[in-house]
C-alpha cells in the first residue's frame, strides 16, 4: 500500500439477499479530511463495517494504515483508529457513561485522561450519566470524546453531527479541525450535511445504490460544477448538448438554454468560441451536484 493512503479498497464486494455493496475501489489519502456523501441505503455505514471487520467482504481487499484488514488479528491497527457510529450499541444501555470511558481506557495504550476531561468539559457532557438515560445529543457528544481520547491516526466519523444543537456541531467542527492540525492524522466521514462537509471535508466521494459515482477534490469539485445560461441566434438542444461537461440540457425560454456542466472553464471558453451569449452563471450546491450524478448514473444503467 502506498505510504500516502490511509484507506484502500481493492474491488471489494459484499453481497447480501436484497442488497449488494461493490465492486467498490477507493483510495482515501492520508492527513485529509474525506467525506462519503450519498442517499440513505448507498452503503455509506455498511463500507465503515467492512474497514472495521465488523462484516465480511465477500470479494476484494481492504487496507487502512498499512495493514490488510482482517489477515491477522487487528488489535495493534484497531489501538490507532478512532470509531463514532451512527447508532449507539443497544447492549450498553444501563452503563455509566464513566463505566464505558473505564473500558475502554483499558484498550487503549496512549488513552490520555486529561485530553478525554477536556472534551467532556468542552461539549458540556456529564458522566456520571447512565448511558441509556441520556439525550441524544449527550450521548453522541460522549461517544464522540471516547473516538478521539487516545488521538487515533484515523477517525472514522459516521454521521458525527447527528442529533447535535448548533453549538455542540460548532464545537465539533472546531476540535475536528484542532485534531487535524498535526498534519498527520486522518479522517473518513459520512454525512448528509451540506454545510458539514463543506467545513470540514479536503476530498468528497459520492456513493448511490452501493457503487461510488466518484471522488473529487472539494475545492476542484466546486469550482467546476455550474449551471449556464446560454443564448444566441444559432443556439439549439443539439448544440447545447455539446458543451464541455454537459450533464442536463434544458430550455429556458425562447432562445435561452439552461445548461449544466462539470467543465466549467472549458464551457465558458466553448461558449467563447460558438459565439454564445452567457446571460448568467451559478455555482452548484453539494447536494445539486450529488442528484446530477445520480441522474447521470440511473441514465448509464439504463443505456447499460
Amino acid at each position: 500500500m502506498t505510504e500516502t493512503l490511509a484507506v484502500q479498497l481493492k474491488g471489494v464486494v459484499q453481497k447480501r439477499s436484497n442488497f449488494q455493496l461493490g465492486p467498490i475501489d477507493l483510495a482515501i489519502p492520508k492527513g485529509y479530511i474525506t467525506a462519503i456523501v450519498g442517499p440513505n441505503g448507498s452503503g455509506k455505514s455498511s463500507t465503515f463495517r467492512l474497514l472495521l471487520d465488523l462484516v465480511k467482504a465477500d470479494e476484494g481487499t481492504i487496507e487502512m494504515l498499512g495493514q490488510e484488514v482482517g489477515s491477522s488479528p487487528d488489535v495493534e491497527l484497531n489501538k490507532k483508529i478512532g470509531y463514532l457510529p451512527e447508532e449507539s450499541w443497544m447492549h450498553e444501555e444501563k452503563m455509566k457513561a464513566t463505566e464505558k470511558a473505564e473500558f475502554q481506557r483499558f484498550w487503549y495504550d496512549k488513552w490520555d485522561v486529561n485530553r478525554y476531561q477536556e472534551l467532556l468539559r468542552l461539549l458540556e457532557v456529564d458522566p456520571n450519566q447512565v448511558l441509556g438515560k441520556m439525550s441524544k445529543g449527550s450521548r453522541r457528544k460522549f461517544e464522540f470524546a471516547l473516538a478521539l481520547a487516545h488521538g487515533p491516526e484515523l477517525l472514522l466519523l459516521d454521521e458525527p453531527s447527528s442529533g447535535l444543537d448548533p453549538l455542540a456541531w460548532k464545537t465539533m467542527i472546531d476540535v475536528l479541525h484542532r485534531y487535524m492540525d498535526r498534519g498527520d492524522r486522518t479522517i473518513l466521514m459520512t454525512s448528509h450535511i451540506v454545510e458539514e462537509v463543506k467545513r470540514l471535508a479536503d476530498y468528497i466521494v459520492f456513493m448511490s445504490q452501493g457503487h461510488v459515482l466518484g471522488m473529487y477534490e472539494k475545492d476542484e469539485l466546486f469550482s467546476s460544477w455550474f449551471v449556464y445560461f446560454v443564448s444566441g441566434e444559432r443556439i439549439s438542444a443539439a448544440l447545447a448538448a455539446k458543451m464541455p461537461g454537459q450533464c442536463g440540457v434544458e430550455q429556458a425560454g425562447g432562445t435561452t438554454y439552461r445548461i449544466t456542466t462539470n467543465q466549467a472553464a472549458a464551457a465558458e471558453q466553448w461558449c467563447l468560441e460558438q459565439g454564445l451569449e452567457l446571460v448568467s452563471s451559478q455555482a452548484m450546491e453539494l447536494d445539486e451536484i450529488m442528484a446530477a450524478l445520480l441522474m447521470q448514473d440511473r441514465l448509464n444503467a439504463r443505456s447499460n
